[in-house]
């Protein structure tokens, strides 16, 4: 974890995982809310778990893109590898909740989500 450390530890990797997807759902709560919330009636988990509400057919899907893009940022100067961690275990939960995302916007919204937390480290290491 630090420079010169190179102790395996499968237990402080995992807690940093879940960590880090708790940050990332309490920030894209808040931003869901911000966003979402003040244009629909109910908040529920279908904002956040199913790809259909990933549209840019309606405004409220474009506040879903927006929550999830700026969600993206909270997880920011992170690796790859725990980057695409987040995201593959995201997708799990997707296809637990609503099925197969089947939806292209939901494919760019999520790939775009891994770049801009990757590529903010890759700019502050420099």
């Amino acid at each position: 974890m630090f420079y010169g450390a190179v102790v395996w530890d499968p237990y402080l990797i995992v807690a940093q995982i879940v960590c880090l997807q708790c940050l990332y759902y309490l920030t894209l709560r808040v931003f869901m809310g911000i966003l979402v919330g003040t244009r629909v009636s109910r908040m529920s988990l279908v904002y956040f778990f199913d790809y259909a509400t990933v549209t840019a057919s309606t405004i409220t899907g474009w506040c879903v893109i927006a929550a999830f893009v700026l969600s993206s940022f909270s997880g920011s100067k992170k690796c790859l590898d725990f980057s695409a961690t987040l995201y593959i275990i995201h997708l799990f939960v997707c296809i637990i909740y609503g099925g197969w995302p089947s939806s292209i916007t939901w494919w760019v919204v999520n790939g775009s989500g891994v770049a801009v937390m990757t590529q903010n480290r890759a700019h502050n290491t420099h």
